[in-house]
């Protein structure tokens, strides 16, 4: 299972149970929340109408007052009031009043008039001086037809003299309990789903940053030039530098190794030559010999040096992974550059610059030159006197192809799958020696430090060698 989706899933675990629980237990909180809030009111409104009636009840005079009709009319009145989306069409409250012995004198239901409510919790407890409430239901067997009751002493100075108690069922506070849990599951079910966004795009995140380090070592591993995945500071950007570190010091110890062996091999010739003639110029031996000798050395001393500049290009090229600048490049003017610094090989043949102006492309300029000077050098040493090299240059979607035509002998098709391998040479033409064949190499390497590619075939009257680079 993929990291990201198992801290995903851990994540969605963690913000999901917390977030049930936590939803859970604030909405089983709503329902004794209003309970005890409407009980606090009917507190308040019980100790008003104790006040209120005292007077009345401890003058006797409770059933002639004008209370009774009081109440009759306020169990009639029809509110008609909008309560934060919930609509009350009546009143809910009942109010009744006992005296000293819990014989109820008045009741706004005008049905328990007479009545002994002394051991109803509400009077009995009032009586005693202490709170006196209750919840009793209309029905035994339905749980929602409860109604809360709290009763209020009316006092003659320190005396007793009855209580008052108010009601409300509690089935009048559900549509408000109801609206309150709906809102909350909405907000906490969108809360719980943008955490779990949140999460998800921390995993899709983390996954990715993962993935790339993850493709650029992969790439790495398989010799390939990748690009290292930047990241903006935290811990992937010290594990990034890590793993660049730990590739530059893993592929520094191979390469020299890999090229110590290479060059060791290739030494082998020229060094054996340049012993061979010392030895010989050691005994006496006509002029003429001594200076073809001496020739020799010279010689093969200038392929070695040659050898060993175009290995140090060509390790710098492929140990680096990216372009030290990118900048527009105008492709005609550095052939045209190129070709004035070869006038004196160019003299015998028929040379044509027909790269178009606009030909630019983003790259190196060092680089670039260099690797067009390979080219050029490859291709004169292949091309006949009053052979012809030509430059072109046509747009291939969001590249440029740089083209070199030199007249000239055909490549064998042994040797066309090799061209670029490294201390691949065919035999010179006139002279039958070999080049150190680093020259289509370093032309390749750079090539893809661009983004582009290499291309050498045979085409009508001689070879073609094709560029591919990005265009401005």
């Amino acid at each position: 299972m993929p990291l990201g989706l198992r801290i995903f899933l851990a994540y969605f675990l963690f913000v999901g149970l917390t977030g049930y629980f936590v939803l859970s237990t604030v909405m089983d909180e709503i329902r004794p929340g209003v309970r005890q809030s409407t009980e606090e009111t009917l507190v308040d409104t019980a100790n008003l109408l104790a006040e209120i009636l005292r007077d009345d009840l401890k003058n006797g005079s409770l059933a002639q007052s004008h209370l009774p009709e009081l109440l009759k009319a306020y169990g009639a009145r029809s509110p008609q009031a909008d309560i934060w989306g919930v609509r009350k069409n009546a009143v809910n409250h009942r109010i009744y009043v006992t005296d000293a012995r819990g014989i109820v004198l008045l009741d706004s239901a005008g049905s328990a008039v007479g009545q002994d409510y002394s051991r109803w919790n509400d009077v009995y407890l009032t009586l005693q001086g202490k709170y006196g409430a209750r919840s009793s239901r209309e029905s035994a067997d339905d749980p929602d037809s409860s109604v809360m009751y709290v009763g209020a002493p009316i006092r003659d100075g320190e005396k007793i003299i009855g209580v008052v108690s108010v009601s409300k069922p509690n089935r009048t506070l559900q549509p408000y309990i109801e609206r309150s849990q709906r809102r909350l599951a909405w907000l906490g079910g969108g809360l719980i789903v943008l955490g779990l966004l949140v999460g998800g795009l921390l995993s899709w995140w983390l996954s990715g940053a993962l993935r790339r380090l993850t493709r650029y070592a992969q790439a790495v591993s398989e010799g390939q030039r990748a690009e290292l995945p930047h990241y903006r500071g935290g811990e992937m950007a010290q594990l990034a530098d890590a793993v660049e570190r730990m590739r530059v010091q893993l592929e520094g110890k191979a390469y020299v190794e890999r090229y110590v062996h290479t060059l060791t091999h290739e030494l082998k010739s020229p060094l054996a030559a340049i012993r061979g003639a010392a030895e010989l110029l050691e005994g006496e031996m006509p002029t003429e010999q001594r200076l073809r000798f001496a020739g020799n050395i010279t010689s093969e001393s200038r392929r070695l040096q040659q050898l060993v500049e175009r290995l140090l290009n060509l390790a710098q090229v492929e140990q680096r992974q990216g372009l030290e600048a990118n900048e527009p490049v105008v492709l005609r003017e550095l052939v045209a550059e190129l070709l004035q610094g070869n006038l004196a090989r160019l003299e015998s043949l028929q040379v044509d610059n027909a790269v178009p102006p606009e030909a630019v492309v983003d790259g190196e300029a060092f680089l670039l030159r260099q690797t067009l000077g390979n080219l050029l050098e490859n291709a004169l040493d292949f091309t006949p006197a009053g052979g012809t090299l030509r430059f072109g240059a046509e747009r291939a979607g969001k590249s440029w192809r740089l083209t070199l035509f030199n007249q000239g002998q055909a490549i064998p098709d042994f040797a066309l799958p090799r061209l670029t391998e490294r201390f691949y040479s065919l035999p010179r033409p006139g002279s039958g020696r070999k080049s150190t064949g680093l020259g289509l190499n370093f032309v390749a390497e750079v090539a893809a430090l661009h983004g582009g590619s290499l291309h050498v075939g045979n085409v009508e009257g001689g070879v073609e060698a094709s560029l591919l680079l990005p265009a401005h």
